[in-house]
């Protein structure tokens, strides 16, 4: 590589690395206003949520909310924050019913203890519920332009983490449990429980931008191949990390049989059908010109991840 590529290269990731510590910040702050205080009666229940929705992570979901908002022109990001933390809120939930020892059974969650393993399971479940909740109340405080209307908004929520996709992904998920799944089974798996999730942050930011049907239609086909990638690489690190550096229990998938790209067609074959499906995902940005480059990056940098 040259010096001058190299350069451009070292640019590039730190520039990703601010604007990704930016939206955060913006994010982090969002979220800490849009539930109840810790102290409200019951202060049990807003405690459990608290504690589970402000436990940290990227923020990936409602950063590329605010990505695909920034892609489609929009430059106030107080627009787009109630629909991104909506969509977090939907995934703090799923993670905090996805513990429960009814369905993955985990006890570490973003290096902490889980949330039933704090509360226990009746207060975990009701956080999880008041976690779903409140993210359609978020949705409606969103004030649209005129090409797209709240029910679309809210429809598409509903979709999107129902039982035809979210849903549909954690049921197909337990229900190959032990079992030898193919793959076509598994990608069912992975394009509902975890790229729906991606789709929808991406489709809501766009929206509220006001967003051209082409563009809508590019970002959730970039959705799809990039929340499929995402997963892929979720499950390698699964076989190759460590508890500590992932924050959560490593090695649950293998122990649980559970339905997996490594399980199926191995290490190697996962690692080439992740860079296969990000390549696919830049590929679906090229109707959004030199306004999808952002995107492109994060994309790029969930590739590489180790954590």
């Amino acid at each position: 590589m040259s010096s001058r590529k190299a350069v451009n290269t070292i640019n590039r990731v730190d520039g990703l690395s601010l604007y990704l510590k930016k939206r955060k910040a913006l994010i982090e702050a969002a979220l800490k206003s849009s539930v109840p205080p810790a102290g409200v009666r019951p202060a049990t229940i807003h405690r459990a949520i608290r504690y589970s929705l402000l436990a940290g992570g990227k923020r990936m979901r409602p950063i590329l909310a605010l990505a695909a908002a920034e892609a489609c022109g929009i430059a106030d990001y107080s627009q787009v924050l109630p629909a991104a933390c909506a969509v977090e809120l939907i995934h703090t939930y799923s993670l905090i019913h996805d513990d429960l020892p009814c369905m993955d059974d985990d006890d570490l969650r973003r290096g902490r203890p889980t949330s039933h393993k704090v509360y226990g399971e009746g207060v975990a479940v009701l956080a999880g519920d008041a976690l779903l909740t409140r993210a359609f109340g978020l949705l409606a405080t969103i004030n649209l332009p005129k090409r797209y209307a709240l029910a679309r908004l809210i429809e598409e929520t509903a979709t999107a983490a129902g039982s035809l996709h979210l849903i549909a992904g954690q049921v197909a998920d337990l229900e190959a449990e032990g079992k030898k799944p193919t793959l076509t089974d598994v990608r069912f798996i992975h394009e509902r429980k975890t790229a729906a999730m991606v789709v929808l942050p991406l489709r809501l930011g766009a929206m509220v931008a006001d967003a051209t049907p082409a563009q809508l239609k590019a970002l959730g086909e970039f959705g799809l191949a990039l929340g499929v990638a995402f997963q892929v690489i979720d499950d390698i690190l699964d076989v190759t990390e460590s508890s500590e550096k992932l924050g959560k229990s490593a090695g649950k998938d293998l122990a649980a049989a559970k339905a997996t790209y490594p399980a199926v067609i191995g290490l190697e074959a996962s690692r080439a059908e992740a860079a296969r499906l990000t390549r696919k995902a830049h590929a679906a940005l090229k109707p959004l010109g030199k306004n999808g480059d952002r995107l492109i990056q994060i994309a790029e940098y969930l590739l590489g991840r180790t954590s």
